[in-house]
């Protein structure tokens, strides 16, 4: 089963920018639709952005509409986040996973992103 690892997180000031990463190995990107999901401390896991796997539908969040950019580069297995005008209120840990846009059962580990004011 493909597994997933997720890297770029780390700590930015308020309005600076981060590019998430999601490497896959033991399986090929491409047969999935892949999403970027958040959680911050208090509340619930939410859907950030997500892509099929033609990177031809990608649903985001209202609160991200704009400022991220979800895409995929399916020959080197791996899926991005480009995180710009970063805000406080994104601070989480994003976590990366692959399924269908309906149903996401691959998960990664997380990575931190910390928006200081």
């Amino acid at each position: 089963q493909v597994q997933l690892v997720e890297s770029g997180g780390g700590l930015v000031q308020a309005g600076g920018s981060l590019r998430l990463s999601c490497a896959a190995s033991g399986g090929t990107l491409s047969n999935y639709a892949m999403g970027w999901f958040r959680q911050a401390p208090g509340k619930e896991r939410e859907l950030v952005a997500a892509t099929n796997w033609m990177g031809t539908i990608t649903p985001y969040a209202d609160s991200v509409k704009g400022r991220f950019t979800i895409f995929r580069d399916n020959t080197k297995n791996t899926v991005y986040l480009q995180m710009n005008s970063l805000r406080p209120e994104d601070t989480a840990v994003y976590y990366c996973a692959a399924g269908s846009l309906n149903n996401y059962y691959v998960w990664g580990q997380g990575t931190q992103v910390t928006v200081s004011t």
